[in-house]
């Protein structure tokens, strides 16, 4: 149960049973991330890298905003922010050196295109826009290059992220991806 920074909060059971004076949160779906669960541990879907296995599912299941050629946009399943999606190539490479000519105009063009269904579904004001280049640079999954797509609005960081380390994202990721995919544009 969340309290207003002015009321005194109620007596809450602690994570072992003993009362305090918290109130929590409870993300055990982030677990999973936080212990790794879901990376791959070779060069492909069938060493467990979910990039490659998303695209042959279905685009809901998958969280797939939208198809290319060569690259394809997907909602993160772990986002900083309402709307956060990624853009990676179907192919399994790590480095974007290691991307050819063809894949790279279409990330960039996918990267603009996700940017525009942004402001149309959700008005976004800005954005940050970048890739985590190895493990040591913070990458989750490095050994499938992504570029994330984090839409940003004036007054989206306030005392939740910044006392509370928790993101409240007002819509399910499913309806995310169905208002994004409408939003999408097609040239």
């Amino acid at each position: 149960m969340l309290h207003s920074m002015t009321s005194e909060p109620e007596q809450q059971i602690g994570p072992v049973g003993e009362p305090d004076g918290f109130g929590r949160l409870w993300t055990p779906h982030r677990i999973a991330y936080i212990q790794g669960e879901g990376k791959p541990t070779g060069p492909g879907a069938d060493d467990g890298c979910p990039f490659c296995a998303a695209p042959g599912k279905s685009d809901e299941d998958a969280l797939i905003v939208a198809r290319g050629e060569h690259v394809f946009a997907i909602l993160n399943l772990y986002p900083y922010n309402g709307g956060h999606m990624m853009v990676l190539p179907y192919r399994h490479v790590a480095d974007y050196t290691d991307l050819d000519d063809a894949e790279t105009v279409e990330l960039a063009d996918f990267t603009k295109r996700a940017m525009t269904a942004l402001r149309a579904a959700s008005g976004a004001h800005g954005f940050n826009i970048g890739m985590n280049q190895g493990a040591v640079a913070g990458a989750g999954i490095a050994a499938h290059l992504h570029q994330h797509i984090v839409p940003r609005w004036g007054g989206d960081t306030n005392f939740m992220p910044v006392v509370g380390h928790t993101k409240v994202l007002p819509q399910l990721l499913a309806d995310t991806r169905t208002a994004l995919a409408k939003a999408w544009p097609t040239a």
